[in-house]
Formats: C-alpha cells, structure tokens, sequence
C-alpha cells in the first residue's frame, strides 16, 4: 500500500505523466479557456484566399510550433492554411512560367476597355461588326486582299492623363487624320469617290484603361458596302520618281486648299496674300521636278508640265499685286488652268499613276467618326 503526498504536494498529471523537466509545463488547470493561435487563422485566410501564398505557408509552420510549445488550438487551421498556400505557391508558378498572368491582365483591360483600338496599326484592314457610325465595341483583323470595313491609314497617341472630352478629341481626329491621309494614299487621284476618312476615338471608358490612341482610316461612305484590296501608296509601294511627283503634286494641292473663304470683291487683300503664298510653293515644286534624274519615258512629259507649272507661277505672282479684283479674276482663271490639266495627265501616265482627274468635290471632308 502506498502512502499518498500530503496535501499541496500533487502534480497535476497528463495521461503518460508529468512532463520532462526539460520540456516547457504545457498544462493548464482544469476549467482554463484555450486560446486559438492567431497565426493559424491568418495562415488559413492566406490559404482559402491565395493571397501571398508564400507568407501563408510561413504563418502556418510557424503557427504549428507555437501550438505544440503553448498547447493553444487552431492546429486544424494551420496544417489547411499551410496546404493551400502551397498549392497556391505551385500555382502562381504556373501561371508565371506560362505568361497566363500577362494574358489574363490584357483580357481583363480589353474587356473594361470594350475595344481593340490599341491593337490596330497603320496599313491594318479590318471588320467592325456594328460598322464604323457610332459606338465600335469590336474589330476583327482580315486580310486588306478581301473585303473590309475599314484600312488604317495613321494612329495618333494623345497625350496627358485626363480626358479631354468628347469634342476636343473630335477636334483633333479631323485637324490630325485628314492631313495624314496623303501621306499613306498619295496618289489622290487613285481614292476610289465614295470612300472617306473615319475615325475611332478613346471614350472616357477606355480612356481609363491606358487609351490613348486616334485611330484613322479609310472606309466605305455607304453603310454595309466594303473596301476590296488596299488603298496605300506610299514609299513602301512606289517607286522613288513616283513619290517625288506626288509629293510635288500634294504640296500644291495643299496651298490651293488654303484659298480664302471671302470672295476677292469682300476681301481682295486676303487673296492677293494667299495667291503670293501659292507662287511660292510653286517656285518650289518646280524646283523638286527639274532636279530629279526622271526615267526617259517621263523627260518629256514632265519637263512639259514644269514649263505650264512655270506659266502658272507667273499668273500667280501678277494676281498678287493685282490692282481690283477683275485684274485677280483675269490672273486667277490663268493659273488654274495650268493645274492638272493635259500636260499633268500626260506625265502621270508616263510615270504609271492614276490619269483621270478626281471630279470638283469629290473628296471634301466628312465628320465621319466611331467611339471606343
């Protein structure tokens, strides 16, 4: 028979004993609350959220060594939230390695975006599912050989981080695409009458998303009908003597366009000015043609368009200083009839460029305009 402790002397026991005396006490008295280990909670959210899966798993070993010191519960929600972040460690892996990260972001922006404006560069043909009046939400990339909505001829970035409005972005897709459009499709002769410039613009939306860009391009005027084959002619496209032509030609165009709105009877003055500028330019294009080396099919041709070029500066530069407007009249109807008249068909025949003149406006400007 064994003779118990005194009173005051027992040590509380587990199911196997006391405790090594090397071992921290992990008992507590009878009736004391558990406490649940805050790490292991933390580790379980990281987990079922795989959300920094690296820190879960780190928050659920730890939490398990502090639970076996401190007898603390929540073991089952260390040992899930350490399990998941591996998991999600091995996953975001994956997702890395594969670049599915990058494709799902891009997804994600196109999608709030409602667009795929960004993605169209100059000389890309394209299909627009709702077609180029209103809101595009879509656009398809096809083959420019086949028939298309649409062909882009420039893309204009926009700068600075607020919106600027509806308007103004409009004000600058007409200053910007319009004065683009004869450096991709030089030979305006060649634009097909019932095609015109439209654009696709940033809407306040996807301007949020990084939006930045205006994108211009040709398409058809009436509604449903497609563009067939592509309209560029540029330096990719033509050859060196071409392209001086052009240039020569677009150039004089350009400072004609410039003819003021009043009359010459309202505004004399502003003519004079304007007719003193188109000499200029014409001083200057003749200049550019007698100096090119021509192929000798086009000597001729062209150095008899330089001659009435050479006639018509000269009417221009008498219109300037012109005494009334009859005078500006008589100089006037002169010069113009120097401008893309038989000698300007006969060289663009030489050189192998469209020969039919365009009729009287017949490619004025539109407001032609999608959103994005």
């Amino acid at each position: 028979m064994s003779i118990p402790p005194p009173p005051g002397s027992r040590q509380p026991r587990g199911p196997y004993g006391p405790p090594p005396a090397d071992r921290p006490q992990a008992y507590r008295p009878y009736g004391t609350p558990v406490s649940v280990n805050a790490l292991a909670v933390a580790a379980l959210v990281l987990g079922v959220f795989c959300f920094l899966p690296a820190a879960g798993l780190m928050f659920g070993l730890v939490a398990l060594r502090q639970i076996r010191r401190s007898g603390q519960s929540g073991r089952g929600m260390a040992i899930a939230g350490a399990v998941l972040s591996s998991v999600g460690i091995v996953l975001w892996a994956v997702v890395l390695s594969t670049g599915a990260a990058h494709k799902a972001w891009e997804g994600v922006k196109d999608g709030a975006q409602g667009n795929e404006s960004l993605s169209l560069d100059k000389g890309d043909c394209f299909d627009a599912p709702g077609g180029l009046e209103g809101d595009t939400y879509d656009v398809d990339r096809v083959p420019c050989e086949g028939g298309h909505d649409g062909e882009v001829f420039a893309v204009v970035t926009l700068p600075g981080d607020a919106f600027p409005g509806d308007a103004r972005i409009t004000g600058i897709a007409d200053e910007r695409c319009y004065a683009l459009q004869d450096q991709y499709a030089m030979d305006t002769w060649a634009m097909p009458a019932d095609v015109d410039v439209y654009y696709l613009m940033p809407s306040r939306e996807s301007w949020r998303y990084g939006d930045r860009a205006i994108t211009c391009l040709f398409g058809n005027t009436e509604a449903g009908i497609k563009l067939t084959g592509s309209l560029r002619g540029d330096p990719t496209t033509l050859d060196t003597g071409q392209v001086v032509f052009l240039s020569t030609a677009n150039a004089l165009d350009t400072a004609l366009y410039e003819e003021p709105e009043k009359t010459p009877d309202d505004d004399l003055a502003a003519h004079r000015a304007w007719a003193g500028q188109v000499h200029d330019v014409l001083g200057e294009q003749i200049e550019a043609l007698r100096g090119h080396p021509w192929p000798a099919g086009a000597r001729r041709p062209v150095a008899d368009l330089v001659d009435g070029l050479e006639d018509a500066r000269e009417e221009w530069k008498r219109a300037s200083t012109a005494s009334d407007a009859d005078a500006y009249y008589r100089h006037y109807d002169k010069a113009y009839g120097s401008v893309d008249g038989p000698a300007t068909v006969t060289a663009r025949k030489a050189l192998g460029l469209a020969a039919t003149p365009p009729a009287a406006g017949e490619r004025e400007s539109g407001d032609s305009e999608a959103q994005v």
